[in-house]
C-alpha cells in the first residue's frame, strides 16, 4: 500500500507541473465555456438551463481530454526514456504502476472538476442543489474509467509524436461526435445515430440527466462499464505481446 500511495504521489505532481495538461484540461475547457454561454448567441429558451448543461458538457470535455491525452502521451515518454523498463527491475509491480497512474489521474480529475464548477457557479451563477453537484461530479469522476482505458491503450504506442497525434485527433472526434460542443440533436442524423454508440455521449448524457433532476439512464451506464471492460482487456492484452516481443 505505501508503494502505492508513494507512486500515486508522484504521478500527481508530475501532473501538476505540465503545462500541456493545464492547457487542455483547464484553461481550453473554461475559455469555451465562457464563450459559449456569454459571448455567442445560442438563443437558448432557457439561459440559465443552458448555461448548466454546458457546464457539465465542458467539464466531460476536459476530463476526456486528460485521460486520453495526458496519460497516454506521459506513458509513451516513459518507455521512450526507459522508464517503463527500470520500473520492470524494482519492487514496484507492473499493475501497481498503471493502477497507480489511473489513480493519480482520477485524483487529478477531482480538481479540475472542482475548478470548473467553481468557475461556472461564481461567473455564471449556475445553481444546482448540493446533491446535484455531488452525483454530477461524482459520475464525471466514475464515467472517465472507459476514457482513461483508452489512455492505456495510446501509451501502447512507440513514438511520442505519434501518440500525441492521434490522441488529438481522438480527442476532438469523440467530444464533438459526443455532443460536448453542441447538442447532438442539432447535428445530421448520420451523426447522431453514430454519436449514440459512443462513450463520450453517454459521459456527457449522464451528467446532463442529473443537472436536469434526473439520474442518467442505464444505457449511459452500461455503455461506460463495457467500453471500459473491453479496452481495459485490450491494453493488457497488447501489452503482453509487447513484453513478449
Amino acid at each position: 500500500m505505501n508503494v502505492f500511495q508513494m507512486q500515486c504521489k508522484m504521478e500527481i505532481k508530475r501532473m501538476l507541473r505540465n503545462r500541456y495538461f493545464v492547457f487542455w484540461s483547464l484553461v481550453m475547457p473554461i475559455a469555451f465555456y465562457y464563450i459559449f454561454t456569454n459571448v455567442v448567441n445560442t438563443n437558448a429558451p432557457d439561459p440559465g438551463a443552458w448555461k448548466a448543461h454546458y457546464l457539465m458538457s465542458m467539464t466531460t470535455f476536459s476530463v476526456m481530454g486528460s485521460s486520453i491525452m495526458s496519460l497516454g502521451i506521459r506513458m509513451v515518454q516513459e518507455r521512450t526514456q526507459g522508464w517503463s523498463t527500470f520500473i520492470r527491475v524494482t519492487p514496484l509491480s507492473d499493475h501497481v504502476y498503471f493502477i497507480a497512474q489511473m489513480a493519480g489521474q482520477s485524483v487529478i480529475h477531482i480538481l479540475s472538476i472542482t475548478v470548473i464548477f467553481s468557475f461556472g457557479a461564481i461567473i455564471n451563477g449556475v445553481s444546482l442543489t448540493p446533491f446535484e453537484w455531488f452525483m454530477s461530479g461524482l459520475w464525471i469522476l466514475l464515467g472517465s474509467l472507459p476514457f482513461l482505458a483508452i489512455g492505456t491503450l495510446i501509451g501502447m504506442m512507440k513514438k511520442v509524436d505519434t501518440a500525441a497525434g492521434v490522441s488529438n485527433v481522438l480527442y476532438m472526434v469523440l467530444a464533438v461526435t459526443g455532443g460536448m460542443w453542441m447538442p447532438l440533436e442539432v447535428m445530421p442524423k448520420m451523426m447522431q445515430n453514430i454519436g449514440y454508440w459512443l462513450p463520450s455521449y453517454h459521459f456527457g448524457n449522464g451528467a446532463w440527466e442529473i443537472v436536469q433532476g434526473k439520474m442518467p439512464a442505464w444505457n449511459n451506464v452500461f455503455v461506460l462499464f463495457a467500453y471500459f471492460i473491453v479496452l481495459m482487456l485490450l491494453s493488457k492484452y497488447m501489452r503482453r505481446k509487447q513484453e513478449a516481443v
